[in-house]
């Protein structure tokens, strides 16, 4: 039996089936839901680590169920990656600013989909291991949150402390885009007027720093980490 559970979210049934049939046949625990409430509703009960969910739907678009989901402290630690038929960038620019980790174009195709989802929970599970003592280990990078130390082939980075939380926020989800919005919120305090050119100053701080293999930036959204 797989340990991970996944959330399906798509009004076509027949989308449903498909998916459902393919992640059980792997293992996995799936649960499904036909709108954007149901949506909110299960990822609350049933905790799937990952959610799989059309943006088009009945009640509650995708996106606006996303944001609830994530405005949930609950579900913080849930991936959600949209299935859509709409390609146009803004879409994805405001799946991405609703909080999402991916996005999977339809028609959807099983085995692409399944490797797309296996990627996704191991870098969860890696994380899930490193963090336990709140120390990332990422290729040649050591981020140590108890001492705000950076190790970088065993030489000690110094990194103010806006640059090392930035850093360790971007590290602690490999993959996931984090728009300017995501980083404000996390990094910087409420009280405090932050702009998007400050984000993008400390960005090229940490690049000048670790070189420009780990940051990479997704244009129009935000930016995110690669291993």
């Amino acid at each position: 039996m797989n340990p991970y559970k996944v959330l399906i979210v798509d009004d076509e049934t027949d989308i449903i089936e498909i998916i459902n049939y393919n992640l059980k046949k792997e293992g996995f625990q799936t649960f499904t839901a036909t709108n954007g409430v149901e949506a909110v509703r299960q990822a609350a009960a049933v905790k799937p680590d990952l959610i799989l969910m059309d943006i088009m739907m009945p009640k509650m678009d995708g996106i606006e169920a996303c944001r609830s989901i994530r405005a949930n402290p609950d579900c913080a630690d849930m991936f959600v990656v949209f299935l859509t038929a709409r390609a146009e960038e803004y879409s994805e620019i405001a799946g991405f600013d609703a909080g999402a980790d991916d996005y999977i174009s339809k028609p959807i195709k099983p085995r692409a989909l399944l490797s797309r989802i296996n990627a996704i929970l191991r870098r969860k599970k890696n994380v899930e291991e490193e963090v336990k003592d709140k120390k990332l280990i990422i290729a040649d990078l050591i981020i140590d949150r108890e001492s705000y130390l950076v190790f970088q082939n065993q030489t000690e980075i110094n990194l103010p402390k806006k640059e090392f939380e930035l850093l360790y926020l971007l590290a602690s989800r490999p993959g996931k885009v984090f728009s300017r919005e995501n980083i404000l919120e996390q990094v910087w305090e409420e009280s405090v007027i932050v702009s998007d050119r400050t984000i993008d100053v400390h960005i090229r701080k940490l690049r000048e720093k670790l070189g420009d293999n780990y940051i990479k930036t997704v244009k129009g959204v935000g930016y995110k980490f690669d291993q």
